[in-house]
């Protein structure tokens, strides 16, 4: 069928050892997912149910490099974040079958106009705009699972201009991956490509031009970015 206008390029993140890309379908990001950030942002690090927001798939930027700063905002902070991206999707996933729908994982950065985020939330409005803008979602390439399990332990940190700012374990997510992929797949039919960026460490804060940040998790990879 012949489009009417240029089809926008497809989003692809590099695999690590294969020669081929793994296409995004939808991003989706969990909130609070690590106690100490819960209580860093003024909440009760408890299992209620988690809640997800999401970014547009075009947020994505490959293996980081330079992001620019955004407009809109005077309060820029880095979230460091276990990137899982699903191979198969489905619908009612069981948490005992939600590790075969993984196809890998990633170490993403989810930038968030706080400033936006705090208007919105007073409001009661949707965080669409602080969360889901231009590069919002740098991505490193993505480790199979084939190649090195589904991780449960293993450091997570990032760092801005070579000062530790966040760092935290994996096993301290509220939600585990299974877990996380099971109760989102009961309200959405999950697709192969889509992320799900599952929650960052205490210590987010504020990043202005010019800063590098450097993000590492043990085991899968790290990631690097500046803002520009």
């Amino acid at each position: 069928m012949k489009v009417v206008y240029a089809a926008p390029p497809p989003v692809t993140l590099p695999v690590v050892g294969m020669d081929g890309v793994a296409p995004v379908h939808r991003v989706y990001c969990v909130g609070r997912n690590y106690a100490e950030h819960a209580r860093e942002m003024g909440h009760d690090p408890d299992r209620t149910p988690p809640f997800f927001f999401s970014k547009p798939a075009d947020a994505i930027v490959a293996e980081g490099g330079d992001i620019p700063y955004p407009v809109q905002t005077s309060d820029l902070h880095h979230e460091i974040e276990l990137v899982v991206v699903l191979d198969k999707g489905g619908a009612g996933i069981a948490v005992d079958d939600a590790l075969d729908h993984v196809f890998g994982y990633a170490v993403g950065i989810d930038l968030t106009r706080r400033d936006l985020q705090g208007e919105a939330k007073k409001a009661g409005r949707p965080w669409d705009l602080s969360k889901g803008f231009d590069a919002s979602a740098p991505c490193s390439a993505v480790q199979p699972a084939s190649a090195i399990g589904h991780p449960t332990s293993g450091a997570i940190w990032l760092k801005v201009n070579g000062d530790m700012r966040q760092t935290g374990d994996l096993a301290q997510q509220i939600w585990n991956v299974p877990e996380t992929i099971s109760y989102l797949s009961g309200f959405i039919t999950l697709k192969a490509g889509d992320l799900i960026f599952t929650g960052t460490p205490a210590g987010v804060g504020a990043v202005v031009k010019g800063d590098r940040l450097e993000g590492h998790i043990d085991g899968i990879g790290d990631l690097a970015i500046t803002l520009v």
